[in-house]
């Protein structure tokens, strides 16, 4: 497999992990993040030779997507946090910034 192609694949892997994340659907979850992780395994698999211009977009959208499914579950994990919350009677801390420190 090509950098390019192992590339392509973690793109497409990302994709479906992202609609599994959108769905609840665990199984293609599953799937999609076994796919990703052998399809970065052949991108490193070339890691001494240098990215050309193609490559390296290739890699910035696999990151733009990578950042998408982390904020994702992000999210996702706020909402449960939020409903144990809930469940147990428990008030969320409300939000308070911390102290500001000046730096000279």
């Amino acid at each position: 497999m090509t950098r390019q192609d192992a590339l392509v694949a973690v793109i497409e892997a990302l994709h479906a992990e992202i609609a599994a994340l959108k769905a609840n659907d665990v199984a293609a979850l599953e799937s999609a993040t076994q796919t990703k992780l052998a399809a970065i395994e052949a991108v490193a698999a070339h890691e001494a030779t240098p990215p050309d211009a193609q490559i390296r977009e290739l890699a910035a959208e696999a990151h733009r997507l990578n950042e998408m499914a982390r904020i994702y579950v992000n999210l996702m994990a706020a909402n449960v946090r939020r409903r144990l919350q809930d469940l147990a009677g428990v008030a969320a801390p409300a939000y308070r910034p911390g102290p500001r420190l000046a730096y000279g």
